[in-house]
């Protein structure tokens, strides 16, 4: 696992190149059967690092909270945007990530001169893109971003759990888990369900009712 130090390589590679304003960028919740795609730009401070920052994945629930509250103190610019399930089901999952993540961009104070995007595909942001395939490993720029997506669609999911308690959102924050499948196709679909990704349970459960009765 890459230490704190590795993570900003990259970005003091790029600023001894004459960049100054680098901007993560990465998203959270493509998977889910259920809520919006978030995507976060954050452009940290060069001379402020945060102790302890990495990929979200690889980070405890509770670390991940007590960074997404540093990088919002210390970042010099952040900005956290979603594509709800609605345009999802409109123009696609890819589609819908890319459009978060231009909004993530547009809502920043500061104008980046350069993005750092995690994945490979560039999301026409009208600035100098690098697509940086497991960036949030990578780059300490980019594991701000996915830090700051993960806990804000997290929280998002808590919210929408009590709206919608029979889910159990808070438990697998709408990832097609055994048990979400199950509330499904115990209580059917709600607004907050992505149509489109459950198209595939439906046709699977029909198939497996089918053999059930033969």
């Amino acid at each position: 696992m890459k230490n704190d130090a590795d993570l900003y390589i990259m970005e003091r590679e790029l600023l001894q190149k004459g960049y100054s304003l680098i901007c993560g960028i990465d998203e959270a919740g493509c998977g889910p059967l259920a809520g919006p795609v978030y995507a976060a730009a954050v452009i940290l401070d060069p001379g402020n690092a945060l102790e302890g920052l990495n990929d979200s994945k690889k980070l405890s629930e509770k670390k991940r909270e007590e960074l997404f509250e540093q990088i919002r103190e210390k970042a010099l610019a952040w900005s956290v945007a979603s594509a709800s399930e609605g345009e999802i089901d409109e123009i696609n999952i890819l589609q819908a990530r890319l459009l978060a993540m231009r909004r993530a961009v547009s809502d920043l104070k500061l104008a980046p001169e350069l993005a750092l995007v995690d994945g490979n595909r560039d999301p026409s942001l009208g600035i100098e893109t690098l697509c940086i395939v497991r960036g949030d490993s990578k780059s300490a720029s980019i594991a701000a971003a996915s830090v700051l997506a993960k806990v804000s669609r997290d929280r998002y999911m808590q919210e929408l759990a009590s709206k919608y308690p029979e889910y159990l959102f808070e438990v697998h924050k709408g990832y097609p888990t055994k048990m979400h499948i199950e509330k499904i196709l115990q209580h059917g679909e709600c607004p907050a369900h992505r149509k489109s990704f459950l198209k595939k349970i439906y046709a699977r459960e029909k198939h497996e009712d089918v053999d059930r009765r033969s």
